[in-house]
Formats: C-alpha cells, sequence, structure tokens
C-alpha cells in the first residue's frame, strides 16, 4: 500500500472522492470541510490530508486542519487503517470519525506514538430526506445578516463553551461567523424570530455533493421548552431540500437525550455513532 500526502484541498476531494462518497452521509464532515476550505481558504489556511491507495484504488483517507483534530474516513479493511498511522507524521492533538474505526486508528495511533487516548465526546450523525413538520410555534425563520454578528457571535460562542466542553478557538469561531453571514452561499445562519426579536439559530454550510451539514442548533437557556430550536432546525432542513439538496446532516451529543429526541421527530434518523478522541503525553 501507497500513502499520499497531499496539501491542496482540491486534490484531495480529486483522490479520496470515491471513498468519501461512498458514504456520504458518514463521511460528511469529511466532505463538509473540504468544500468549505474551497470556498474560504482564509477559515482553514492549511489543509492536510492522506490518501491510501492499493494498486491504484483509494482505500482510506483522512485530512486535518492544523492545528486540530485528524478527520478519519473508513477505511476498506485493517491494513488502510495501520498505513494511515503508520505515514502520518503529525503531531496529532486528537481524531474523530466513525465508530468503530477511530476507535480502531487511536489504539493503533497510541501504541505507535507512546501517548495516552481518552474520548472527549460522543455523537451520533443523523440524516433526513422529508421534513417531519414540528408542532407549531409562535414565531418564523429568517437568515442573519451582518448587523446580527453581535448576537451570533455570542451565541455561537456560548454553544461551543457548553457542547464542547470548554470551548473553541475565539479566531476560529469568528472567522467561521462572518464567512455564513448573508447565507446565500453554501453557509449560512437561520434566526427563529417571535415578536422580532431572535429567541434561537440554526446553523448550515460544508455542503457535500448531494447534502448539507446542519448546525449548530442554539437556543439560550431561559428559551428552551417552548420549540424552538425545533422550528428553526426544520426550517433550515426545508430550505436546503427546497433548494435541491437530497438530505441534510447533523450531529447529536450522545449525552443529550433531549436533543437526539427532538431531531428524530422532525424526520432526522441514526447514521452511525462518531466520536472524538484526544491524545495526550503519557505523564511520567
Amino acid at each position: 500500500m501507497e500513502v499520499e500526502l497531499l496539501t491542496d484541498a482540491e486534490a484531495i476531494l480529486e483522490r479520496a472522492g470515491p471513498v468519501l462518497l461512498a458514504d456520504e452521509a458518514r463521511h460528511n464532515l469529511a466532505l463538509g470541510i473540504l468544500s468549505f476550505t474551497l470556498e474560504h481558504p482564509d477559515v482553514y489556511p492549511e489543509v492536510r490530508g492522506w490518501a491510501v491507495r492499493e494498486r491504484g484504488t483509494v482505500v482510506g483517507a483522512a485530512l486535518r486542519t492544523p492545528p486540530y483534530n485528524l478527520v478519519l474516513v473508513r477505511p476498506q479493511g485493517p491494513d488502510a487503517l495501520e498505513a494511515l498511522v503508520a505515514a502520518i507524521e503529525d503531531e496529532l492533538p486528537g481524531v474523530v470519525g466513525g465508530v468503530p474505526e477511530v476507535d480502531a486508528f487511536a489504539e493503533s495511533w497510541s501504541a505507535r506514538c507512546g501517548v495516552t487516548a481518552a474520548t472527549r465526546l460522543d455523537q451520533r450523525i443523523y440524516s433526513l430526506v422529508e421534513v417531519v413538520p414540528p408542532r407549531r410555534v409562535d414565531g418564523a425563520a429568517r437568515l442573519a445578516g451582518v448587523a446580527d454578528r453581535p448576537l451570533v457571535l455570542g451565541w455561537i460562542t456560548a454553544f461551543t463553551e457548553e457542547a464542547l466542553h470548554g470551548g473553541d478557538d475565539p479566531g476560529r469561531i469568528e472567522r467561521s461567523v462572518d464567512a455564513r453571514l448573508g447565507g446565500e452561499g453554501s453557509g449560512g445562519i437561520c434566526l427563529w424570530e417571535v415578536g422580532g426579536e431572535p429567541v434561537s439559530l440554526a446553523g448550515f454550510g460544508g455542503p457535500t455533493p448531494n447534502g448539507l451539514r446542519i448546525g449548530p442548533v442554539y437556543t439560550p437557556p431561559e428559551r428552551r421548552g417552548c420549540g424552538y430550536g425545533s422550528a428553526v432546525t426544520a426550517a433550515v432542513s426545508q430550505r436546503a431540500l427546497d433548494r435541491g439538496k437530497r438530505f441534510c446532516f447533523l450531529y447529536t451529543d450522545l449525552a443529550n437525550p433531549t436533543s437526539n429526541a427532538v431531531y428524530i421527530r422532525i424526520g432526522y434518523e441514526p447514521v452511525c455513532d462518531s466520536r472524538e478522541i484526544a491524545f495526550a503525553p503519557v505523564l511520567g
């Protein structure tokens, strides 16, 4: 097996496209990162990808936008995964991918590099092909614009602190928000308003050839329990389908049964579990 290192999003997409599209829903994160990077190179100024080839056919792949985690593609056999582990020379902070391949990678990487592996976040990937209308609530959806930047930035920062257990790089959050405001490209932010006041939001972006990722979805604590999160998620999902996407994807935290139940009620179905694993040096 040969492993090719690629440093261009277009080249990664060209080489790894067949294995990514073999399970588009499972690989929506990798596909979305590549499409977003091509459209907004300032958000992720560096991208690195690895394509594993066996007799000319790509059988495994991974990518990352340093300094962030490796995003693992489901390998077509254990040999492809081991080839990746042996070929990647980056110092990885962690890895994210579908279960069980992410666990197998973490075990092999830990053995090779002498690091510990600890689960940071357990999620589930869902997909939707038809929206089931949620119960009616007051209000309506609208796209967020640049005038909404302070509100959107504050809410998405709060979301990352709550959902990601410690937040994210503030600079990256700002760049991502700025890239989405306006919402007429491949990504945007949808607000649910009641009486002219925003009460919830749902982002969308990271398009794949046939789908669109929905998220983050955030409702301030004082507004929860009113159905606004369901309403805005259904609205933005229907918007994507109306504009020609065959399906939508989203991630949920498995530790939050409420959000998992909400998305199932509006038509989302489980695809697979996804896990984020952090690596750390062995102490002592």
